[in-house]
């Protein structure tokens, strides 16, 4: 185990867990994201997750059909509270991962309701922690959930798994040019508007001087290798 690192919060985007990014819950990739979590957590490190909801509901697109905005962010945490359950089911069912769903928006017979304190009893005791809901607010974004969250809990660092092994400088899948970066600071993923995660994480992950890490989740036993080699992925610091 790093002896940097021992208690992660992984961000996850919805489309991780769904085919081709959409389409609800895909069985082949919950499982593998299922299996790369228990790695980790067997290896002795305390897991935090927040999940987003994108492969059930994508917030942007809602202007097309009338939906305001504050409306739209309740139903993608909705969606968020789907994928965190499915995750759970998986991760215990499957691979014997003791788990527990902390939601901030309350829905008492489902998941438990996000409190601090019993946040980090559960990873004390080794149980993965998987936060739904986002923030509880609109208007947020489920990367300021995941800074946030680790910020409260006490993680060290922010891994945020993706289907691309880094921060480029423009979309690799469109750009043969595209360049890697292999480190960035807080103002550079501003400044050059590089997406990675929005601005308000940005920021709060820089007043906290909190470590972020882009990588590849699709590759085998990504997480465990995010944490112990330097040149797998992108780091901001």
């Amino acid at each position: 185990m790093s002896a940097t690192h021992k208690r992660i919060m992984l961000k996850l985007s919805g489309e991780m867990l769904g085919k081709n990014g959409f389409g609800g819950v895909d069985e082949e990739a919950i499982e593998h994201v299922s299996s790369e979590i228990s790695k980790v957590a067997d290896a002795g490190y305390e897991v935090a997750v927040v999940i987003g909801g994108g492969n059930f509901f994508r917030g942007t697109l809602a202007s097309r059909f009338g939906i305001e905005r504050a409306a739209a962010d309740y139903m993608g945490m909705l969606a968020t509270c789907i994928n965190g359950l499915a995750l759970q089911a998986v991760l215990e069912n499957k691979f014997k991962t003791y788990t527990r769903v902390l939601t901030a928006i309350k829905m008492t017979e489902l998941a438990e309701e996000y409190i601090r304190r019993k946040a980090i009893k559960h990873l004390e005791k080794k149980r993965v922690v998987i936060f739904v809901g986002g923030t509880g607010n609109p208007l947020f974004t489920t990367d300021t959930a995941a800074s946030l969250r680790a910020l409260e809990v006490n993680a060290t660092i922010i891994l945020k798994g993706t289907k691309v092994d880094g921060i480029y400088d423009k979309d690799p899948a469109l750009h043969d040019d595209a360049k890697k970066y292999q480190n960035l600071s807080y103002l550079d993923v501003i400044s050059k508007k590089l997406n990675v995660m929005d601005a308000t994480a940005i920021t709060m992950c820089m007043e906290a001087n909190m470590p972020i890490k882009v990588f590849n989740l699709a590759t085998k036993s990504s997480i465990l290798r995010v944490l112990s080699d330097p040149d797998f992925g992108t780091l901001v610091s």
